[in-house]
């Protein structure tokens, strides 16, 4: 892993990305620790984070954590989620924050050395090529290791570095789940499951 203490360098988290590879490899985030092993590191210059949010008069899984994050060091950009019905009658919630983050990302780049993409949608590889030409060092964190792989072998291979998210989960895992998916540690990259039509995770409080 190549990150640099002299790097001004910005993450940029898909709330929603994260919380579903997490799950996908069995564990949990501490978004504390996570902060903390890359501020020891290198640079951080922010911390930014992606929240879909359901606006309904019901109470949101997510607000504590949002919550936690806005008084934590990070940086918190959210939007409603919209709800509908798809064909089926089974309930959906729309929330992609892909243009606000693609937005920060090429608004940050003159400022800063490296951004760290928590994201395996393969949509971001063009933006992420803008943001190499400003000449900013992008990596990309996600994982191969997921059943389905979650990084998409576009933007694998746009990034400058590639973070497995597996490798990583030792300095920020808050408990490890009690059903993890399977893992599968020699299977190809595949497009992004965001990108795909799926099951929505019944887990995952935007599903």
């Amino acid at each position: 892993m190549n990150l640099q203490k002299t790097e001004k360098t910005c993450l940029f988290i898909d709330g929603s990305s994260l919380y579903s590879t997490s799950r996908s490899l069995g564990f949990d985030v501490d978004y504390k620790k996570l902060l903390d092993f890359f501020a020891a590191k290198t640079h951080i210059i922010r911390a930014y984070y992606y929240a879909a949010i359901l606006d309904t008069e019901d109470y949101s899984p997510l607000k504590p954590l949002t919550d936690w994050l806005s008084y934590n060091g990070y940086f918190l950009v959210t939007k409603p989620a919209r709800e509908f019905t798809d064909s089926t009658g089974k309930r959906r919630v729309k929330g992609n924050m892909d243009i606000e983050i693609a937005v920060d990302m090429l608004e940050m780049a003159p400022h800063i050395d490296h951004a760290i993409l928590f994201s395996g949608d393969s949509d971001f590889r063009r933006v992420v090529e803008a943001v190499q030409r400003q000449g900013t060092r992008v990596s990309v964190v996600s994982s191969m290791r997921s059943t389905p792989p979650l990084i998409g072998d576009d933007l694998r291979r746009q990034a400058d570095q590639f973070l497995e998210l597996s490798a990583l989960a030792g300095n920020f895992t808050r408990r490890q789940t009690e059903n993890p998916r399977p893992v599968r540690t020699n299977a190809p990259p595949v497009r992004h499951p965001a990108d795909q039509m799926s099951e929505p995770d019944e887990d995952d409080p935007l599903s």
